[in-house]
């Protein structure tokens, strides 16, 4: 308590989304497959057992409120350090203070970083002796995959735990409990608001439990009290609190328009994807949802006959990400008839979904031993490996085994008649291959 604040107003000016923060795991809202009865995280956390991990998901799904879970049901040291900020001179007080705790008190120390993707490796190395040690305990928050943008020493030191987008039957519950506590949240507010604004929330938030907050908090703050003292959150309120109208048709209209959307790109029906793109636009949708769709197409129903589909609807994507609305539907309008007017293969599903099935039914891992590893291998290991048949001495390409023994007959990718897969056929008749 801020001895200083006696009239209680810097609680009161701690942003809703912070004071509605999970204490204990039962408060805790979503993620069920990592914090359910049962789960590893959960019982590792009631234990106070809890190893070095990463907490990776989208904004606002609560990867920070976990660790603030850890923070609260642990009998060690906690730390918060933010990799933006932060930096070698920042990491080495911590670990030399943790350090100090462990030999003198045998309290640990838990380090939570922020953003732990953005430490470079100086910074990572500097890091990494005090968690292979055991002198802290590294729990890391990240919405970028760790595998691809993190060291991989760090990673490989760490149990990596996944968390999904909240759905919004998730944000829903947490705005009602929101409006209801007196504690914490807007229960001590005479508020009352329509189902519809609060779907509409959930909704538009994409899964951002912080960014629902915020809305609701804006609108309560800012929505006039009734002739009865009532503040009465309508439809109306949320969309201008939250930036953005409601649908202005059904759900199942909604599905529906998105349905025949993508089976005209699929059908090759421009004229019919571009009116529906614009009614679902004008409509209320996120027309990033609908350059999302002509990325899924332009490589599930166009693939290898047109590569440049993927392009082109990527480049789409970026444009109208950094352009907004109206200028970004002119680069996604032009995808949409590249992608219609393209030649069409479904190879590169159906192959995806072959080599899918193989991989969980099949799980054959004897590598063929010339395309092994074999730096760190035995003296037979590295004699194999020297049967590897390097392509570009061979012109670019030569006949060899990739794929373990019980799989080597396989063929997963079979091009088409179409498009560009006609050269792909050809390239491959002269190499030899089975098309």
């Amino acid at each position: 308590m801020d001895l200083f604040d006696l009239t209680g107003e810097k609680e009161k000016n701690i942003p809703l989304a912070e004071r509605m923060r999970a204490r204990t795991l039962s408060e805790f809202i979503g993620q069920e497959h990592i914090v359910s009865e049962t789960g590893l995280l959960r019982r590792a956390i009631k234990l106070d057992r809890l190893g070095s991990c990463i907490f990776w998901g989208p904004p606002g799904c609560g990867k920070t409120t976990l660790a603030n879970v850890v923070a609260l049901n642990t009998q060690g040291n906690f730390v918060k350090l933010n990799a933006v900020s932060s930096g070698v001179a920042d990491v080495k007080k911590v670990v030399d203070e943790a350090r100090e705790n462990l030999k003198l008190f045998g309290k640990k120390t838990y380090l939570l970083l922020d953003e732990c993707h953005r430490f470079n490796k100086t910074q990572s190395d500097s890091l990494l002796p005090a968690i292979e040690k055991g002198d802290i305990i590294f729990i890391g928050s990240t919405t970028e995959n760790p595998f691809a943008s993190m060291t991989p020493a760090i990673v490989s030191r760490c149990r990596v735990f996944e968390l999904k987008r909240l759905t919004e039957d998730n944000i829903a519950f947490a705005l009602k409990k929101a409006l209801t506590d007196k504690e914490r949240g807007l229960g001590n507010l005479p508020i009352k608001i329509d189902e519809d604004a609060i779907n509409h929330f959930a909704r538009i938030c994409a899964g951002d439990l912080r960014v629902a907050y915020n809305a609701l908090e804006l609108a309560s703050l800012t929505t006039s009290p009734d002739s009865d003292g009532v503040i009465h959150i309508t439809l109306k309120d949320a969309e201008e609190s939250i930036q953005q109208k409601a649908l202005s048709f059904d759900e199942q209209a909604y599905y529906d328009m998105l349905s025949a959307f993508c089976k005209s790109l699929r059908g090759s029906d421009a004229n019919a994807a571009l009116y529906y793109m614009q009614r679902l636009v004008q409509g209320g949708c996120d027309p990033l949802l609908i350059a999302r769709r002509v990325i899924a197409h332009s490589s599930e129903d166009v693939g290898m006959a047109d590569p440049q589909a993927l392009v082109i609807a990527t480049n789409a994507y970026m444009a109208i990400e950094r352009m907004g609305i109206p200028e970004g539907i002119l680069p996604l309008s032009e995808a949409i008839i590249y992608v219609c007017e393209a030649e069409k293969s479904n190879s590169v599903v159906v192959a995806m979904d072959m080599a899918k099935e193989d991989a969980i039914v099949v799980k054959d891992d004897n590598v063929p031993p010339w395309v092994k590893n074999a730096v760190y291998g035995s003296e037979e290991d590295k004699k194999m490996a020297s049967q590897y048949k390097y392509p570009h001495d061979y012109g670019g390409y030569c006949e060899q085994q990739y794929l373990p023994d019980s799989l080597k007959d396989r063929i997963y990718y079979k091009p088409s008649d179409n498009g560009y897969e006609k050269v792909i056929k050809e390239i491959r008749k002269r190499k030899g291959k089975k098309n």
